[in-house]
């Protein structure tokens, strides 16, 4: 079926912050005693959200993490953002070639995106239908998300498509009945195909991919 609602993560889809936030938490990571680099942050932690994370960094230590560690963590990165970021390479114009009803599911917060959006000039563009995984019980790769967005814009499912750079969010896309594109910019796309996700490479396939009647199933477009 053609798509009826597309549902974009935020960052790392729309906004280039995944290289920036990535970045300054292995460094923050790597502080507290365990060696972490940015690669590792992307294998373990792109799309996962903040309690994914933490969870994930507090069994490593054995422990809790330090008092004010995420604050510090949330300030560098904002003051990154500030100096640093920009919208993903191609996302305007294919935002202007979609001709069907879009929304933002992010597991990232509200505060978050309102700054990200904001900073690059896309928030006006997804007002009122930005929707944040602490809006559900279950962040990526649980289906909660996805399907609260699309309950929330009056859409099936099996009428969303999910345009993701993550293969949490492909697997959560995939759990919700919903068909995954899958943005690899910087990799093959292997781990996305995996979750079931279409691949491709840059901005402007992104149009004809959704206007696709039908899925084409896992792979990998021409790039």
């Amino acid at each position: 079926m053609p798509a009826g609602l597309v549902i974009f993560d935020c960052d790392g889809v729309l906004v280039d912050s995944d290289r920036i936030s990535l970045r300054i938490q292995a460094e923050r990571i790597s502080a507290l005693g365990l060696p972490t680099t940015y690669e590792d942050c992307v294998r373990d932690f792109l799309g996962l959200g903040r309690p994914g994370t933490v969870r994930i960094l507090e069994e490593r230590l054995g422990g809790p993490l330090p008092d004010g560690w995420e604050e510090e963590l949330d300030a560098a990165v904002r003051d990154a953002f500030r100096r640093e970021l920009r919208p993903v390479a191609g996302i305007e114009a294919a935002l202007d070639a979609i001709d069907v009803p879009t929304c933002v599911a992010s597991s990232g917060s509200q505060a978050k995106m309102r700054l990200t959006l904001g900073l690059t000039g896309l928030r006006e563009r997804f007002e009122g239908r930005i929707f944040s995984a602490d809006e559900v019980e279950r962040g990526k790769p649980a289906p909660d998300l996805f399907l609260f967005a699309a309950a929330r814009m009056g859409a099936a499912p099996q009428n969303c498509v999910v345009v993701e750079d993550s293969p949490f969010g492909a697997a959560a896309a995939r759990a919700a009945g919903m068909r995954a594109l899958g943005y690899a910019a910087d990799d093959d796309g292997a781990a996305l195909a995996r979750e079931g996700a279409k691949v491709f490479t840059t901005m402007t396939e992104l149009p004809a991919l959704i206007a696709a009647r039908t899925s084409p199933g896992p792979g990998r477009t021409p790039g």
